[in-house]
């Protein structure tokens, strides 16, 4: 008889505060998930934001600051190539990004379907040879032909993307239909088909419209961090600019959008340094906890106060 490998507790590794976050507060290191709604909720925008802010280490709707860039491997099932370009050129206009600069590669594939072994097998050869951070596949409908509220057929095909995720260690993104006309129901009870969905998530974003206005609510889940939202967000069209932001309502506009005292000792931080200053040293100047420190460095980067680079934070103009 063979025995499963074992560890004392107390011998266990300790994820260092910085390396909790692919996209701080919104999406965690590793982690597989949903981005659920209903349709014509913008959760393919979202997607491809995430995807852009990732590649680019610069911040999720210009507001979440992304630790580490990373490569991004997408497979957009239900949009033409070119309409997939054309949002990922209009979201890099407005993340002040070149498109020709990130390192984004998509699945052109016409079909990838997770429950026939020859298409597993192959993209987990692809995940295997390309190592991304990232793997966004939007949306789950097209990715089978299975019953979503089959619990044991559903199961099978989340259990194949756990296994990526932890032979990988590549966050997985799913984007996912919600059943229509449930936004009087708890987010995640509202995804489309099993319970399976909700449960097997880490972090996982739902959108819902409010009314019948063009402005959405975002909320976040995360399985080992405290919850986030719910916030409004907009689809927005500035000149060739299109993208979702966060719209700061007056009367509970959040703390990561006003200033801080803490910018004052991040500015006086970097100004003293000779260079770059690596995200751990600028948190023991600064004496803060990881995802607060990135909260206020996405808002000074969105401002054009600071500078991310390779190696650390610096200020702009140095």
């Amino acid at each position: 008889m063979t025995l499963l490998p074992v560890e004392p507790a107390w011998r266990l590794k300790e994820r260092s505060e910085e390396h909790r976050w692919l996209i701080a507060e919104l999406w965690a290191e590793q982690a597989v998930g949903i981005v659920g709604g209903e349709p014509k909720c913008c959760k393919s925008f979202l997607a491809l934001d995430i995807a852009v802010s990732v590649a680019a280490g610069i911040p999720c709707l210009r507001r979440f600051g992304v630790p580490r860039q990373g490569r991004v491997l997408l497979y957009a099932a239900e949009d033409a190539l070119h309409i997939v370009r054309r949002r990922l050129d209009g979201i890099c206009d407005a993340a002040g990004v070149a498109l020709v600069d990130l390192d984004i590669l998509v699945i052109t594939a016409p079909t990838v379907r997770l429950d026939m072994d020859a298409d597993r097998r192959s993209l987990a050869e692809t995940v295997a040879r390309l190592k991304p951070r990232l793997l966004i596949l939007d949306p789950f409908v097209r990715l089978h032909r299975i019953d979503e509220n089959a619990s044991g057929e559903v199961a099978p095909l989340l259990a194949f993307l756990r296994e990526l995720q932890r032979r990988h260690g590549v966050a997985v993104l799913v984007v996912h239909h919600a059943k229509k006309g449930a936004g009087g129901v708890r987010a995640g009870q509202a995804l489309r088909g099993s319970s399976e969905f909700h449960a097997w998530g880490d972090s996982n974003l739902y959108l819902r419209r409010d009314g019948d206005g063009d402005q959405l609510s975002l909320t976040v889940e995360h399985r080992a961090a405290p919850p986030l939202g719910p916030m409004a967000v907009a689809l927005a069209q500035r000149g060739p600019a299109l993208a979702l932001e966060v719209v700061d309502r007056p009367e509970q506009a959040p703390a990561s959008a006003a200033p801080s005292p803490l910018d004052d000792r991040i500015i006086a931080a970097l100004a003293k340094a000779n260079g770059p200053m690596p995200f751990p040293e600028l948190r023991d100047r600064c004496r803060v906890r990881a995802a607060t420190l990135y909260q206020r460095l996405a808002t000074l980067s969105a401002a054009h106060r600071i500078v991310k680079t390779d190696t650390g934070y610096r200020l702009a103009g140095g």
